[in-house]
């Protein structure tokens, strides 16, 4: 009996690290302190759980909003190298359209044309190319960032549309790369390991035809290791209508991430993680 329970867990687990979109993180868990992802209060409605994987590798992990084509959040290890940064080109998940598609992202192109996937099929499933096509006042904000990513593969897989939002143009070419840049350069620079959640709280507006949202806030929250068992945590949040970046500590981020989504108390990190 007992071995027949042990065989029927291996063939889970196996399912489970067949494809790329699943329903838990169970194949990429590196991405998160401890193993453990934000909470269910982050849950989107009609939710799609990613471990991003591009080359054969994976590099992040992000949740889905299917619903609202838009990243719920992205998480990954922070980890800048100076790679050459590839060039923009965008890519979709195949298995947003079904779990018999390829376990790496693609180019839409590419996918049509090996797959026999059709355009309609994929702006079913997931923002496309053409979605993001003559923004004004807007950027394709990524959530995890290309140039906090070691190698040239990690840092071209942030080039899928299922880590982009419409982001205000100001704040992701301002206030928020300094961020991305300085403040994260500043704040890692003890830290042996550095996880880090990037999310975007859901708006009132969309692009494209009513297809895809415009978030009203970003924001950020990163656990770090600096070894003999010392920890800590930071935070921002950003409007995304100001080119304005606030600070918080991490327990100040989940309390304002609490009030702003409304379905209870959020928890970014492993309880371990410091929250003052």
């Amino acid at each position: 009996m007992l071995l027949l329970l042990l065989l029927q867990v291996l063939a889970s687990c196996l399912w489970l690290g067949r494809s790329e979109v699943v329903t838990s993180f169970q194949s990429c868990p590196q991405f998160f302190f401890q193993g453990t992802p934000p909470n269910d209060a982050l849950k989107p409605n009609n939710p799609a759980w990613i471990c991003q994987r591009y080359n054969n590798q994976y590099h992040f992990a992000t949740l889905y909003n299917r619903d609202l084509r838009i990243p719920a959040y992205s998480a990954y290890l922070y980890q800048p190298e100076d790679v050459t940064k590839p060039g923009n080109i965008w890519m979709v998940e195949p298995q947003l359209i079904g779990p018999d598609y390829p376990k790496d992202m693609e180019k839409e192109s590419t996918l049509m044309s090996h797959s026999n996937v059709t355009l309609e099929q994929i702006k079913n499933s997931q923002a496309s190319h053409q979605d993001y096509k003559n923004l004004t006042g807007l950027d394709r904000g990524h959530l995890s960032p290309s140039y906090h990513q070691p190698t040239f593969d990690g840092k071209k897989a942030t080039f899928t549309l299922t880590n982009i939002v419409p982001q205000n143009a100001k704040l992701n070419g301002g206030a928020w790369l300094q961020y991305e840049v300085q403040m994260m350069i500043n704040k890692t620079e003890d830290c042996t390991t550095t996880y880090v959640v990037v999310g975007a709280v859901p708006g009132n507006s969309y692009i494209s035809s009513d297809r895809v949202n415009v978030p009203s806030y970003i924001w950020s929250g990163a656990c770090c290791e600096m070894g003999k068992n010392q920890m800590k945590a930071w935070a921002v949040i950003a409007e995304n209508d100001k080119n304005a970046v606030q600070p918080l500590t991490l327990g100040q981020l989940e309390d304002r991430l609490t009030g702003l989504y409304k379905k209870g108390q959020v928890s970014l990190f492993h309880s371990d993680c410091p929250r003052q």
